[in-house]
């Protein structure tokens, strides 16, 4: 299993922004074999953090085009930086004491 962390500095998030994130995380999911996706903004920074079975995986998505296009919009529009980091999961925990 693998994760891709995504850090962004905010800029400007327009109308537009919230239905790509939508769009781009069902197309992940649903043709790119994205098995998991969460994320959180305090308005100024942003956090998303997306889990995969392959690493081969995370390449095809890279290379989807409507991602390479969000890719380009976020980097000329909505954020002033970013990182990201592909990460294998050696182990993973949970528990549920509800």
């Amino acid at each position: 299993m693998f994760a891709v962390i995504f850090r962004a500095a905010i800029n400007e998030l327009d109308d537009d922004y919230e239905a790509t994130a939508a769009n781009l995380r069902d197309l992940a999911m649903a043709q790119y074999g994205c098995v998991d996706f969460v994320s959180h903004s305090d308005g100024e920074h942003e956090i998303a953090i997306s889990y995969w079975q392959s690493e081969a995986a995370i390449t095809s998505w890279r290379a989807d085009p409507v991602h390479r296009e969000a890719q380009q919009r976020g980097k000329e529009q909505w954020y002033k930086g970013y990182s990201v980091e592909v990460v294998r999961i050696e182990r993973a925990y949970t528990s549920d004491n509800s």
